[in-house]
């Protein structure tokens, strides 16, 4: 009983004494407009850090934009041009033959450019990509009459070896991977398993064959003998594309289209590379302009940086529109 009084006491002496401070009302209200006020310079410096941050980001695009049109400034002094053909070819990244074709037209229409080396260390890819560059360098050597050289670091197979064919000569190291002129398709079958562990497979097509590549369906003899047929259309358009390159320098034998591959001094012997040789040794030796300038498009630190930059960016402009809008 005497403790509920007493707290009933203190309660009523608190309110009391709060009723009895006239400046406890401003008080109050002044910390809430100071809260408020905190607030809003939080928001405004963050729209003006934002702000900055983005011109930032613009000017590092722009940046890298010009660098990735001009490599190493095009000079007009006499030089060898090279193009880097690095790891597999496909329809993206530096493999692709979008960036190596506009790399090529970029070498060759340099007035300083005395011929154009493709600097090849890849074990292929696509041969739809490997087709497009092969035929681009054609036009291009027909277009600005100047000679397109191949030098091979560690590996130039399958659609690599595709693309080098067109050069004027094929250069390697004696210990380089050359050749594996075939084609593949390759995959896994899951139906044994599938049947060991009573799994179902439920897959619904419209056309017999549409579901013919799918791991969980058996293969009938037909859609084998189907890919077949295909993959010995395309390997004799590698055969062509190789035979019409290389000409009369060929010592063609039962395996050269085979799939196999050989070392770069095995390969001088069978007529699918010239000679040994090195990317300094032919800009010295062969094209006589020892001055080697790289004309390749390729993705630095510095741009993949941007790109993060930009998705961080990104999310972080959400959440100022949204504090934007809960601030107003």
């Amino acid at each position: 009983m005497h403790d509920n009084q007493d707290h009933t006491s203190e309660g009523h002496s608190s309110k009391s004494a709060a009723h009895n401070d006239p400046g406890w009302e401003r008080r109050t209200l002044e910390q809430l407009a100071f809260a408020s006020l905190q607030e809003q310079k939080a928001a405004r410096r963050w729209r003006v850090f934002l702000r900055l941050a983005w011109l930032a980001f613009f000017a590092v695009i722009f940046w890298q934009a010009v660098a990735y049109t001009h490599p190493e400034a095009s000079l007009t002094s006499p030089h060898t041009a090279m193009v880097s053909i690095k790891g597999e070819i496909g329809s993206e990244g530096q493999g692709s033959a979008e960036n190596i074709m506009s790399a090529m037209r970029l070498a060759l229409e340099d007035s300083g450019s005395q011929a154009l080396v493709l600097l090849i260390n890849s074990p292929g890819g696509s041969p739809v990509q490997a087709g497009l560059i092969n035929d681009e360098i054609q036009r291009l050597r027909a277009l600005h009459k100047k000679p397109i050289y191949a030098v091979v670091e560690e590996s130039c197979a399958s659609a690599a070896y595709y693309i080098a064919a067109a050069a004027d000569k094929i250069y390697v190291d004696k210990a380089s991977i050359v050749g594996s002129i075939g084609v593949l398709m390759d995959g896994f079958g899951f139906t044994g398993l599938m049947e060991k562990l009573g799994v179902e497979r439920r897959l619904m097509t419209a056309g017999a064959n549409k579901g013919f590549l799918d791991p969980f369906s058996p293969q009938t003899p037909a859609q084998r003998a189907y890919a077949q047929i295909m993959l010995d259309q395309i390997h004799a358009q590698f055969i062509a594309v190789v035979k019409k390159g290389r000409g009369d320098r060929l010592n063609e034998t039962p395996d050269m289209f085979s799939g196999l591959f050989w070392s770069g001094q095995q390969a001088v012997e069978m007529g699918l590379a010239d000679a040994l040789g090195s990317l300094d040794g032919v800009a010295r030796d062969v094209v006589n302009a020892p001055d080697v300038v790289d004309y390749t498009m390729r993705e630095n630190v510095a741009e993949r940086l941007v790109k993060r930059f930009g998705a961080a960016m990104g999310e972080g402009a959400v959440r100022a529109l949204r504090m934007g809008g809960q601030l107003r």
